[in-house]
């Protein structure tokens, strides 16, 4: 075993990183963003978390002759949340927003 290994203080320190990331995890489920599209015909709210919570459409866009537009736009405003999803966690986290994937399945 190699001198100066101390794997109990990088057990604290993993447990730390842990902790740390469940609480940035619980204030990101506590905010919400938004994504538009058709210039806010159709909006989309996403938890931090990513989860979307509330779709929006003004009655204007809905055509039963062009259900493909509006599939498009829902489409468009989802992922346009998402992304604001993902700006939000990278800002919130700092430099553990990229943790998780780097460790699946040990950081909740």
């Amino acid at each position: 075993m190699a001198q100066g290994f101390d794997m109990n203080a990088l057990f604290q320190q993993a447990q730390a990183i842990q902790e740390q990331m469940r609480r940035t995890q619980e204030e990101l489920a506590k905010k919400e963003v938004t994504g538009t599209a058709g210039g806010g015909m159709v909006v989309v709210t996403a938890t931090g978390t990513g989860e979307i919570s509330r779709v929006q459409i003004d009655p204007s866009v809905v055509d039963p002759k062009d259900v493909g537009m509006l599939e498009d736009l829902v489409v468009a405003a989802a992922n346009s949340a998402l992304k604001a999803v993902q700006a939000l966690a990278q800002s919130e986290g700092g430099p553990l927003a990229n943790l998780k994937s780097m460790f699946p399945g040990m950081i909740p």
